[in-house]
């Protein structure tokens, strides 16, 4: 099951559910693995809630218990001002929390320069468990999901 949040939208509360996963995309090339996830991880009982904007993914956070975070860099703080982007502020929301997840960054593919090496401390120091470049591949994504399942949660559902 997948609720999409926008900001003139919002979704039910998420069923018992083994782990909460958010997805925020700001468009790109990796759409079709980010609409993917959940259909493929949903059997597993795994709810995904897909977020559009900055605004979005801060009432997600605050309304949700967010197990796993999936955070695209380039995803607009608002839907009226897309050229802003807010992927900072939610690495920071979600570090914030209590129990902060494990998340996974997506960022644009770029040269290697001293601002893509600044880009990719700063996600780092905000507690990113991956960072993941564009395009991304499906056998990638499973696999990071994976990884985060054994290391942050010994290979159990989150309680």
């Amino acid at each position: 099951m997948m609720v999409r949040i926008d900001q003139t939208m919002s979704g039910p509360k998420p069923p018992a559910s083994r782990l909460n996963l958010l997805l925020s995309y700001g468009g790109g090339q990796e759409g079709s693995v980010i609409e993917q996830l959940p259909r493929l991880l949903s059997p597993m009982g795994i709810y995904s809630i897909r977020v559009t904007t900055g605004e979005g993914a801060a009432k997600v956070i605050g309304d949700f218990p967010i197990h796993i975070a999936v955070v695209d860099l380039m995803i607009p703080l608002v839907s009226d001002s897309p050229a802003r982007p807010g992927g900072a502020r939610i690495l920071q929301l979600l570090r914030r929390l209590e129990q902060p997840p494990p998340t996974v960054v997506v960022r644009p593919r770029q040269p290697i320069t001293r601002d893509s090496s600044r880009e990719l401390a700063e996600a780092l120091r905000e507690g990113a468990f991956a960072v993941l470049d564009r395009p991304i591949e499906l056998e990638t994504m499973l696999e990071v999901m994976r990884r985060i399942l054994c290391r942050h949660y010994a290979d159990e559902w989150p309680a």
